[in-house]
């Protein structure tokens, strides 16, 4: 039986939980800063505030293309690979033409080029053939990095264009003590695209089309939104961010390597799914995104803190990926339970 003291506390505890239950993540953060601390008390300490700003700065851009997709009731395996091949094939076309190698803004505007013709090939095969997303980002990004090895390069690059190496020694904060820590300069684009994302979903008419499309394509469809046309946007879209996260990345470690980041996927599908984005579609938010990010970062940073092996470091990424999944269909089917009991107790 409901009491009326606890149907005042309901909405209190709603609000403090959020829609997509950021609270709860914000409190895990909260809880998880305060345990390592006690055990390794090097952890409080700005140092690691900027590593984990640092390490999350890449990831959270690749998030928010991830947050649409997965939104949409889709999966993308493919941003990594297209995110590589932009960054790479910047780096290799400046340092071999020499055109926009003065100019940074000239390498992220070819960058977000080449990702949106890369989203293309996903946007082809998932809105106008109706293909499986799984299937079909696993195929492109296949295709994508046997082409760059193949036609772009397969050799590490240590010589940077003048305007990204300028760029790339660019910092906002410095923290000096035993050793030096950084935070670059390229954390503005990320909290910029964030805001961007942000606005997208709440305010304008294709984000309240991703969401239609996630909860339900063919509802969608009646209620007057072009879904093929809202598919093509999300995959076009998420293969501009995830061209900008690639040159990010190249630039921030000053090393174009053509076999790295294929193979991290992991990390950010995770982070969306903890912050609260549906594996079903329909459900999802940029602040939520961010927190999974931070978390995961956070572990990752913690782990190695605490002398933890690599292999465990993904083997608790991997774990907390199912313990979000499995969340969302235990609380898909109570809503399902709960729904169900109602209709069995309405008056015919």
């Amino acid at each position: 039986m409901t009491t009326a003291s606890d149907a005042g506390q309901r909405p209190w505890l709603s609000r403090l939980r959020g829609s997509n239950n950021e609270g709860i993540l914000a409190l895990t953060i909260l809880v998880l800063c305060v345990g390592v601390g006690v055990v390794e008390p090097s952890f409080w300490s700005v140092r690691t505030m900027l590593n984990v700003a640092s390490n999350s700065m890449t990831n959270v851009i690749f998030a928010m293309g991830v947050l649409i997709v997965i939104i949409s009731g889709g999966i993308d395996v493919s941003f990594m690979a297209i995110g590589i091949f932009c960054g790479y094939s910047v780096i290799v076309l400046t340092n071999e033409t020499g055109f926009g190698a003065s100019s940074a803004p000239v390498g992220f505007v070819l960058a977000a080029v080449i990702g949106v013709a890369l989203g293309v090939l996903n946007a082809a095969a998932i809105a106008g053939l109706h293909l499986p997303t799984l299937i079909v980002t696993l195929g492109t990004q296949g295709i994508i990095r046997g082409a760059m090895l193949a036609y772009v390069g397969s050799k590490v690059i240590p010589d940077y264009p003048e305007g990204l190496d300028k760029l790339s020694t660019n910092y906002l904060v410095t923290a000096t003590g035993t050793s030096s820590t950084r935070l670059s300069v390229l954390i503005v684009p990320a909290v910029l695209i964030c805001v961007l994302v942000s606005l997208l979903l709440r305010y304008t008419m294709v984000g309240r089309g991703i969401y239609a499309v996630g909860g339900d394509a063919e509802s969608a469809r009646r209620a007057g939104f072009p879904v093929v046309g809202i598919q093509f946007f999300i995959y076009l879209f998420a293969g501009l961010l995830a061209g900008v996260a690639g040159l990010i990345h190249v630039t921030r470690v000053r090393l174009a390597n053509p076999y790295e980041l294929v193979g991290g996927e992991l990390d950010v599908i995770a982070a969306v799914v903890l912050g609260g984005a549906s594996i079903f579609g329909g459900k999802g938010s940029v602040s939520g995104t961010v927190l999974g990010v931070v978390l995961i970062s956070l572990i990752r940073n913690s782990l190695i803190l605490l002398g933890v092996p690599g292999s465990w470091q993904r083997a608790a990424v991997g774990l907390l990926l199912i313990v979000g999944v499995g969340a969302q269909a235990l609380s898909a089917r109570s809503r399902r339970t709960s729904a169900d009991l109602v209709a069995e107790g309405a008056p015919a």
